[in-house]
């Protein structure tokens, strides 16, 4: 990269100019620092809309947390290094309902909005909730019946129950670093990525729409892809008529108290990508997390019913995830309505997003946890141990 005799402000702070930055390197190092935090620079978006007036109280002194130590791997490590390890761009800590500790790396504010990845899915499935308790969603009608487009799809005769399970047979495979695959074509589809040479990017419903079934029934194994949660946040259109930005501005952002305006990236038809388009601030992430952790209600207001948020923390097949890959990383997990269970005696459940992307919730230590990074690697099973055992430590320590 060139640096110029004069750098700018931008280019001080970062260590590289603004113009850097592109659609072809966003997502890898050093770029991707910035990036993760200015998505709807270079992405299209649409605003998830805060209710006016709302202000953040100050930030939160995390200098008590950040030198203690906890074991791992054998030896003693303290935060400070596992937020150094895990390329940690915003951690917040909340403690019965009550914010302990924020930190924030160089450069990131109360008002740095950072993208979730993955664990958007999580939001995505908060809101099918919602309107699921509306009696809007029937989680065994099949896809199809919401979204005629798919009828000659992999989606076609799968139940929305599914969807939300990743236990949709899909001949698909999430090879973050394969650029000709069909996730480079999903990418692109999202508008993530150039498009391809002389090409004009495909709708994201035209390419759902093109997935084939893989050998095997619904219901199966898990087996984690992404385009899952993209129809999720299609059928939650289709069921209730309206845009997904509306529903989420109005019936989660907005009661949720959420105090920076969200977004979230769209394709070039304005569907949302509710499979890893969110961004927001942490706090605001934590909010979520608060909500969850005290059974679907926020400012003495139900947002989401009591059983949904209690199917999604004590309910998901054991035999389905023993079957499928990602038990080599989380062995005694659980999957449901797309958030991850720990299985432990923690009852501990948590949203997932690559390149390091949490919100944690432990009901026993009544803590929520949400943090924000720019890992080098989308996936990286080792870093995920080092956080996992970050947040334990964490219950234990604050």
């Amino acid at each position: 990269m060139t640096k110029s005799a004069h750098p700018s402000v931008f280019e001080s702070d970062y260590g590289f100019p603004r113009t850097d930055v592109h659609l072809g390197n966003w997502r890898q190092a050093p770029w991707n620092v910035w990036a993760f935090r200015n998505v709807s620079e270079f992405i299209p978006t649409a605003r998830i809309a805060a209710t006016s007036g709302l202000t953040e109280d100050p930030l939160v002194d995390p200098s008590d947390l950040i030198d203690q130590a906890f074991p791992f791997d054998g030896q003693r490590m303290t935060l400070a290094d596992a937020l150094r390890l895990t390329s940690t761009d915003a951690l917040l800590v909340m403690k019965s309902g009550r914010i302990v500790a924020d930190w924030h790396a160089p450069n990131f504010t109360l008002q740095s909005r950072h993208i979730l990845f993955s664990a958007s899915k999580s939001v995505t499935a908060i809101v099918a909730g919602i309107v699921h308790g509306d009696g809007l969603i029937d989680l065994e009608r099949t896809v199809s019946h919401y979204i005629p487009e798919l009828a000659s799809s992999a989606f076609a005769d799968a139940r929305v129950r599914d969807v939300l399970d990743m236990r949709v047979s899909l001949d698909f495979s999430e090879t973050y670093q394969d650029p000709k695959g069909d996730f480079a074509r999903y990418r692109r589809a999202g508008l993530l990525e150039p498009p391809a040479a002389g090409g004009i990017a495909e709708p994201l419903i035209s390419f759902l729409a093109s997935l084939e079934k893989a050998a095997g029934d619904h219901g199966g194994p898990f087996h984690y892809c992404s385009p899952n949660s993209d129809v999720l946040g299609l059928v939650v259109e289709r069921a209730t008529g309206r845009r997904f930005v509306d529903i989420v501005t109005e019936r989660l952002w907005q009661p949720l108290g959420a105090r920076q305006d969200g977004y979230i990236t769209v394709d070039a038809t304005g569907i949302a990508r509710t499979g890893g388009g969110f961004c927001m601030t942490p706090r605001d992430l934590a909010r979520i997390g608060e909500m969850m952790r005290q059974g679907g209600v926020a400012n003495d207001r139900r947002i989401v019913p009591q059983a949904w948020v209690e199917d999604t923390i004590m309910n998901g097949s054991v035999e389905a995830w023993q079957a499928g890959p990602a038990v080599s990383w989380l062995p005694t997990g659980r999957y449901r309505n797309k958030w991850y269970q720990t299985g432990k005696p923690s009852n501990a459940y948590f949203a997932l997003g690559i390149h390091g992307q949490y919100l944690y919730v432990d009901p026993v230590a009544e803590m929520v946890v949400a943090k924000f990074s720019s890992q080098p690697e989308p996936v990286n099973n080792a870093l995920k141990g080092l956080n996992l055992a970050l947040f334990d430590a964490l219950a234990n320590l604050t």
